[in-house]
């Protein structure tokens, strides 16, 4: 058993949303059951709602709490949902509750065996209006937190220092996430030299990785609102790439050639770039237009198992909708649970970790 930690609490914080919070609680949680903690979970402002036989529920913790077999006294309850009837609530002074009372109610009362992992909110101001900001909450319950930053460039350690500046000694880590592999050697060296002289322990740097990076057909289908017309028994595979058919065939049979497991948006009359797509790395074709292929289509698809969708859009729009499934990526399936947590294993000083929080070697063992 750990002896008492400094804190109980580890908050996962991001400086924009979709920056990889999930995958890391979900990568880190591993590591630290490997290790022999007994974990529990939260995420007390809700972001990522679904209904389920008439109740709301939260996505992330749905599947966090199922992937890391946590009983119930080990899941921390979700205080608000973040959405626009809530929010137009709290506007007009429907909802009153005390958040940040209920924050710490219902938090530090519950069993929390040797650590909590949280997953905070999408940047550091979301939540504010109900008292529920990262920072808040790390003040609130006294939670140790650990950033997660997306690399766009080297201006996004900017980001980092301004929240370095509000949380102050509550930040004790930093992963940065989609590093692109050709800048990993400069980032190793410039970032992390230039972030730990700044007191910011810099626990890990993920490689971009476009199997996470990836969206399965099933959810560009619900996405588009698309009719599935052949394999709907293969909506799982995974699509990494966006390819638009709207070029004479002969350009696009390079076109195609160059990129792999990608989805191909043409419309619904161009039969030639539909049978160029399904003879080379193509996961779905979504045809625009709602105008079926021909047989011979359809046939050829079916055999090559390549689930053909259609949608009543045109296709500026199916790009569109299709762009901002890959900019929102969730982790939800097997194959990418088992990606990050390889990812994370790879990647993160798990043992430095354990330090910050101040677990003793022994807490470390199995």
């Amino acid at each position: 058993m750990p002896k008492s930690a400094k804190y109980k609490y580890l908050l996962i914080g991001s400086t924009e949303a979709y920056s990889g919070k999930s995958a890391t609680v979900l990568g880190l949680s591993h590591l630290l059951q490997q290790k022999g903690l007994d974990l529990a979970y939260g995420k007390p402002l809700g972001t990522c709602l679904s209904k389920s036989s008439g109740t709301v529920i939260e996505q992330d913790v749905q599947l966090i709490t199922a992937i890391l077999n946590l009983p119930e006294n080990r899941v921390a309850p979700t205080l608000v949902a973040l959405n626009e009837i809530s929010v137009q609530k709290r506007l007009c002074n429907e909802d009153t509750t005390d958040y940040r009372q209920s924050l710490t109610q219902k938090y530090l009362q519950m069993s929390v065996g040797d650590l909590v992992l949280l997953e905070g909110p999408g940047n550091l101001e979301e939540g504010s209006l109900y008292n529920l900001s990262l920072p808040q909450i790390a003040e609130a319950i006294d939670a140790a937190v650990l950033l997660v930053t997306r690399y766009q460039s080297l201006l996004s350690i900017e980001s980092v220092l301004s929240a370095k500046q509000r949380l102050g000694k509550r930040l004790i880590g930093f992963v940065l996430n989609d590093v692109p592999a050709e800048q990993t050697q400069s980032v190793e060296t410039t970032v992390r030299d230039f972030l730990e002289q700044q007191g910011i322990p810099v626990l890990g740097i993920l490689p971009r990785n476009d199997l996470l990076r990836s969206v399965s057909v099933r959810e560009l289908v619900h996405q588009l609102n698309a009719e599935v017309l052949c394999r709907r028994d293969r909506l799982d595979l995974m699509v990494e790439s966006l390819a638009i058919g709207a070029m004479n065939v002969n350009a696009a049979v390079k076109y195609f050639r160059k990129r792999r497991n990608m989805a191909v948006v043409t419309g619904g009359d161009r039969v030639e770039i539909q049978q160029a797509a399904l003879e080379t790395s193509t996961q779905c074709l979504i045809l625009t237009g709602q105008l079926p292929p021909p047989s011979f289509i359809l046939n050829r698809a079916e055999e090559l198992e390549i689930p053909i969708l259609s949608v009543d859009l045109d296709t500026l729009t199916t790009v569109e909708i299709v762009d901002r499934a890959f900019g929102q990526v969730r982790v939800h399936e097997p194959i990418k649970v088992q990606c990050i947590r390889h990812l994370m294993a790879e990647n993160f000083d798990i043992e430095r970790l354990l330090h910050l929080l101040d677990f003793s070697p022994a807490a470390a063992l199995p």
